[in-house]
């Protein structure tokens, strides 16, 4: 059996827990609890006590060694809930990044979408009204700049005629028979070679209807609008 020492009121012994029922014993006047001894010289022993006083130390102790235990255990509660928090914070961070970078994704998709929709419409605007038109006007043995500009008015859709002629004005100042010499580019919208545009017609030499014809659908098909292919040309001087 465990010895056990009192200085004062503490216990020195660690085992005391492991002693409760010799203390018991000693307090309750149990022949057995003659064993315990003094281990230490100068100590005072438990049984040296009042009956009272042992149960105090008794009490004592054991309320120290519950309050050690209880600390620990709110320590190690303490430190698993702050973990468990700390973990729950990086994956609501990681679920928040990735539904931001879902939905920028699908803004940039729904945009790319809309204007591609939206360039498609206008080049298929464009293009049915050349093909509409185009054969519509009388061909004349020659053609003044302003008799061209109202051809590429009724040719071209209104929102589109803007940028349309500001290539023309940058390319041929509207002059249906102009000629690089150069390149050898031809005509309102310097086509290089000017028999490109055999494809909208055989008389694109002379027709400044058939060159508008093909130009639109040039600028459709290869930018999208004529706007778009102006833009296109400012960046960098040709198209």
């Amino acid at each position: 059996m465990s010895r056990i020492s009192v200085r004062g009121f503490a216990v020195a012994s660690a085992t005391a827990v492991t002693t409760v029922g010799a203390v018991v014993g000693v307090a309750t006047g149990d022949a057995a609890s003659n064993d315990i001894e003094t281990t230490a010289s100068g100590a005072t022993l438990l049984t040296d006590l009042p009956v009272g006083e042992q149960a105090q130390v008794q009490s004592a102790t054991l309320a120290q060694q519950a309050d050690t235990i209880a600390h620990a255990a709110d320590a190690d509660a303490k430190r698993s809930v702050e973990e468990a928090a700390r973990i729950q914070a990086a994956e609501d961070a990681k679920s928040k990044k990735a539904e931001a970078e879902k939905a920028e994704k699908a803004k940039k998709a729904e945009a790319d979408a809309k204007l591609k929709e939206q360039r498609e419409g206008e080049g298929e605007i464009a293009s049915r009204s050349a093909a509409r038109d185009a054969g519509d006007f009388p061909v004349q043995g020659s053609y003044t700049v302003a008799q061209v500009k109202d051809i590429a008015r009724q040719l071209v859709p209104a929102g589109q005629f803007q940028c349309f002629s500001n290539i023309i004005d940058a390319e041929s100042t509207w002059n249906y028979k102009a000629v690089n010499s150069s390149s050898g580019a031809y005509g309102l919208v310097q086509a290089l070679p000017g028999s490109k545009m055999a494809s909208a017609g055989s008389d694109w030499r002379t027709n400044p209807a058939t060159q508008i014809k093909w130009g639109l659908g040039y600028m459709n098909e290869r930018y999208g609008s004529p706007c778009s292919a102006w833009s296109f040309h400012q960046a960098n001087d040709w198209y």
